[in-house]
Parts: C-alpha cells; sequence; structure tokens
C-alpha cells in the first residue's frame, strides 16, 4: 500500500488520485466516510476525508489520527522500491513521499486490524487533508467541532520512533516585490534602476538560517527581470520568519522589512510587502494527558519515549491553535523533502503497534 501510494504524484492541491486510493481502503475495510468542501475553498482537487470507529467499550477517551495527502512537489519521476536492507527509497531521484504517506497507511491499517481482531477503544477517528505542505491550509478548512475525540495525533516528524514533539514554532510569512527602472544593460545602464540589485541588498541585511535554539529565518524564492541585457525592473522573492517564542518571530518579521525599506530607498527604487500568519505554535508540558498517552502507548509498544521540540509546523498547530490537543510523533522518517528522502519497513509496522497500543491506552484512560 505504501508503495502503491508512493508511486502517485500529490502535490499540494492536486491529491485527488491518492485520495480516491485510501477512499478505496476505507471503502475495502468497511468504514463509512464523508468528505468536506474544502477543495473549493483552498483550490485543491480533494476536501478533508473524515472517518469515524464508533467506540466499543462505552468507556475511555476518543482519540483522533491525522495525515496529510500531499507532498512537496517531485521533480523527477516517483519510482519507490525497497532495497535489501529493507528500506523504502525512490529510484527516480526525487521525494519519496514518506511525509506524510507513511503515516496514511499506519492509519489504515491500524483501522483495518481494530476491526478485524475486534479490539475494543473508546472511538478512533480518522483524517485526511489536503495542501498541508503550503501553510496547512486543509486542516484550516477543516470543521474541528466535527471531531468527538478529546485529543489527537499526527505522525510527522522526521526523527526516530520514540520522540514526542512538545512544541513547534510560530511562522510568518513575507512577499516582497520590488520596482526598479529597465533599461538596456550595455548602452543606457545609468538609466535603470535594478530592482535585483535592490533584492539582493535586502537580503544581504537579513538575519537567515539558524537565529537562536528556538528561532530561524529564511529566504527561499527569488525571481527577477526576463532577460540578461535589461536592467532589472523588478524582482520577487519569499522569505519567512519562525520561532516557538512568537515575540521573536515579530522582531525577525520587522528587521526583515526595515531591511526591504532601507534597500529600496538606497537603490532608488520602491518595494511592496506582503505578510501572511501562516500558523501559530504551541508547547505542551510532559504531564498533559494526550503527551501521557502517547508514551504509555510507546512503552508498551517497545519505545522508551523521548521528547524534543520541532522546528516545523504540522497539522497539529492548527488543531492546537483552536484548543483541541493535538500532539505530533515522529515516525522514523529521515531526510524528508530531499531526493534522499526514505523510511524503514520496520518503521512502518512498528507505528502500526504504536498506534494500536495508544488505542489500547486510550480505552483505559
Amino acid at each position: 500500500m505504501f508503495l502503491e501510494l508512493c508511486a502517485i504524484p500529490s502535490p499540494p492541491g492536486q491529491e485527488r488520485a491518492v485520495a480516491d486510493r485510501v477512499i478505496a481502503e476505507l471503502d475495502d475495510i468497511g468504514l463509512a466516510w464523508d468528505e468536506d468542501g474544502a477543495g473549493a475553498i483552498v483550490g485543491s482537487t480533494m476536501g478533508n476525508i473524515l472517518c469515524r470507529l464508533p467506540g466499543r467499550s462505552g468507556e475511555g477517551t476518543p482519540i483522533f489520527l491525522c495525515a496529510h495527502l500531499d507532498t512537496v512537489p517531485a521533480s523527477g519521476p516517483l519510482e519507490p522500491v525497497v532495497d535489501e536492507e529493507g528500506i523504502v527509497r525512490n529510484a527516480g531521484g526525487t521525494i519519496l513521499g514518506a511525509d506524510d504517506k507513511s503515516a496514511v497507511v499506519v492509519m489504515l491499517e491500524a483501522a483495518r486490524r481494530i476491526l478485524a481482531e475486534d479490539r475494543p477503544h473508546a472511538g478512533v477517528e480518522l483524517l485526511f487533508t489536503p495542501k498541508e505542505e503550503v501553510g496547512l491550509l486543509g486542516a484550516y478548512a477543516f470543521d474541528q467541532t466535527r471531531l468527538e475525540a478529546n485529543f489527537g495525533y499526527v505522525y510527522d516528524q522526521a526523527a526516530p520512533i520514540g520522540e514526542i514533539i512538545l512544541g513547534a514554532p510560530t511562522q510568518k510569512a513575507i512577499a516582497a516585490r520590488f520596482h526598479g527602472r529597465a533599461a538596456h544593460a550595455g548602452m543606457y545602464p545609468e538609466e535603470g534602476r535594478s530592482a535585483i540589485f535592490a533584492a539582493a541588498r535586502a537580503i544581504a541585511d537579513m538575519r537567515l538560517g539558524r537565529i537562536d535554539d528556538r528561532s530561524s529565518a529564511n529566504v527561499g524564492v527569488i525571481t527577477g527581470c526576463t532577460a540578461r541585457n535589461i536592467v532589472p525592473e523588478w524582482c520577487s522573492f519569499d522569505a519567512e520568519a519562525r520561532s516557538r517564542d512568537p515575540k521573536t518571530v515579530g522582531i525577525l518579521v520587522q528587521e526583515m522589512l526595515d531591511a526591504i525599506g532601507f534597500a529600496a530607498s538606497t537603490s532608488d527604487c520602491t518595494a511592496e510587502t506582503e505578510i501572511e500568519d501562516t500558523y501559530h505554535g504551541y508547547t505542551f508540558t510532559a504531564d498533559e494527558p494526550a503527551v501521557l498517552l502517547a508514551a504509555k502507548g510507546l512503552r508498551r509498544a517497545g519505545y522508551e519515549p523521548t521528547t524534543a521540540f520541532s522546528g516545523g509546523g504540522a497539522d497539529a498547530n492548527v488543531f492546537n491553535e483552536r484548543g483541541l490537543p493535538c500532539v505530533n510523533l515522529a515516525n522514523g522518517m529521515t531526510d524528508i523533502h530531499t531526493a534522499d528522502e526514505r523510511i524503514a519497513v520496520a518503521d512502518l509496522e512498528a507505528m502500526v503497534e504504536v498506534t494500536l497500543a495508544m488505542v489500547e491506552a486510550a480505552r483505559e484512560t
């Protein structure tokens, strides 16, 4: 199932084929599901898919599990293979898609086993979202009041199984566009005003990379003008700042805006900026119920829990922002978003056992 899903392209907004395969699997398991209208809202070919396993025990704590069906865009063919060491990789020289299709198949297999083995549980809900990789858009468009669960989990951290994420950052995005004046670069360069030069000056003045142990900043995309022999009249770049301290995010964003404004003025250009609140951060304590339940399940499955903080966002950010606790658990993915992305078959199987152990522990809570 994992190899099949990874072979299906599903960049943000184009998840329909994977969604249909997941729906077919839910039908085969015998589970009812529904799909909301979020696709039209966020610009995706699918909406959020929700599936519910009604509680059988009449006691305990209902939980939900969430995974996104999109991946970062692939830059080559998708040819997932299992090597001689039991590691799944993509032979096509681009991403594998373990982020987050590894979580998808774990959720489906756990649901199948709960029903096939008639396991008692307090209620389990499965949620599959689109467009997570471009701002958690599917989760933001989902009506979380439809969930009956007390709290939930995503498996969306590239680290060894056993790691529980206690916090993730707030992120703000900045889109900047510089306007200069076009001129022939060889005949009349003095008449031009280089927007690329202004953008480069702004970027050079920014604090980028690792800022401190909670914060980072980045300029990830830059585009400008149309030809080598034209003084560029426009240049745009996309930047971000993130931190587990919201005040630091604000400081970094203001520094970027100041750098943009100064560079534009000293280069005789103008600049326009747009700021987007991409997502908000959260922090758990180690003794909160959702964290304790995850630790209990991990121990039952043979893993000693550890805790860490993430530098990235996940659908968990959305639910925590809205007051519904959601914990991110590492699931063994490695080098996500790169051509070296991989995951062990053993880790896929292990996360099914972890899931079943958490479901069992939730029934006792």
